[in-house]
């Protein structure tokens, strides 16, 4: 996947439409569904590929996986809303020449009808008709704990991206959520999540591990979340990801901060450039990026080069 263009124009008339008709972004979600659009459900998938291409020969991979649970339901809305700049920033600037960015959204896979939604690597407008499909199902178990786990087994086992495969590069992935994972990834939740049959638990330890071995990855905790600010989970995610754990102030940034990341990793901006960038296109979001940012700004760990891991077993890989 991953071919075409993105063209701020045509979400722009898709928009006018919607507003003129009364018609909603997530018409899907809001007209009741309670079950996985089938574009978006990770079972029986093979892998979602971000593929190189005579149109984008240098591709990167961007992730974009979000809590729909609770509070955090308001974020794929966010998201949507945002797609501009976010692709704006990406291009236009320069950050990255070929993005191809995937959404995905995560429950609880212990009470939850739609714990897990993945869709395609796209460059092109799709990206705003798969956000339109997610269901925004507002669930979670109320234990400060999703499945984050099994979102990140998906990306491990079920994508295959070029710029790892082909030229030893991380992709990114983000997080977006205001929990903690939980402790292991089950068997039985994989089976009827994913479709895979696993022998044994995988710790998640190991889990963050196999990930983050092919993208660079990043946890972000948005104001407004029911566990905003929260140390404790602060702490959980900093305890696995170090520096990579972002703390935002304002939610309607994210998209910013998504951008201004991905462009520190890929050495085209520093800090105070990507900020320069926020206020010539007249963004609000300039002090509230800058803040959350300041540690990643820094320092970065470096691109990931080598061969990609075994993805079978439970068999923990060496922490970047």
């Amino acid at each position: 996947m991953g071919s075409g263009i993105w063209s701020t124009d045509v979400y722009d008339a898709a928009d006018r439409y919607r507003r003129a008709t009364g018609a909603s972004a997530f018409a899907y979600s809001d007209s009741g569904a309670r079950t996985v659009h089938s574009a978006l459900d990770p079972k029986g998938v093979g892998k979602r590929e971000s593929r190189d291409s005579d149109e984008h020969p240098d591709s990167v991979a961007i992730a974009v996986l979000f809590d729909v649970t609770g509070s955090m339901g308001s974020v794929p809305r966010v998201l949507q809303q945002k797609l501009p700049q976010l692709l704006g920033l990406l291009l236009r600037k320069g950050y990255v020449k070929d993005p191809q960015i995937l959404f995905g959204a995560i429950g609880d896979a212990t009470c939850d009808r739609v714990p897990l939604q993945v869709g395609q690597f796209e460059s092109d407008n799709r990206l705003d008709e798969d956000l339109g499909r997610f269901v925004l199902e507002g669930g979670g178990g109320g234990q400060m704990t999703e499945s984050y786990e099994l979102a990140m087994y998906f990306m491990a086992r079920h994508t295959s991206i070029d710029c790892y495969s082909k030229r030893g590069k991380r992709g990114y992935l983000f997080i977006i959520g205001d929990e903690q994972a939980y402790s292991r990834v089950k068997p039985g939740e994989v089976r009827d999540v994913i479709g895979d049959k696993l022998g044994e638990a995988i710790g998640l330890r190991a889990m963050v591990d196999e990930v983050r071995r092919m993208y660079d990855t990043y946890y972000i905790l948005p104001a407004g979340s029911s566990y905003a600010g929260n140390t404790t989970i602060l702490d959980f995610w900093k305890d696995l990801l170090g520096q990579n754990v972002i703390a935002l102030d304002d939610l309607d940034a994210v998209c910013e901060t998504i951008a201004l990341t991905v462009g520190l990793g890929e050495d085209s901006i520093d800090l105070d450039e990507g900020l320069e960038d926020l206020r010539e296109v007249g963004s609000a979001a300039t002090a509230t990026v800058g803040k959350a940012l300041a540690r990643i700004g820094g320092g970065r760990a470096p691109v990931a080069t080598g061969s990609a891991p075994t993805m079978s077993g439970t068999t923990s890989v060496e922490r970047l």
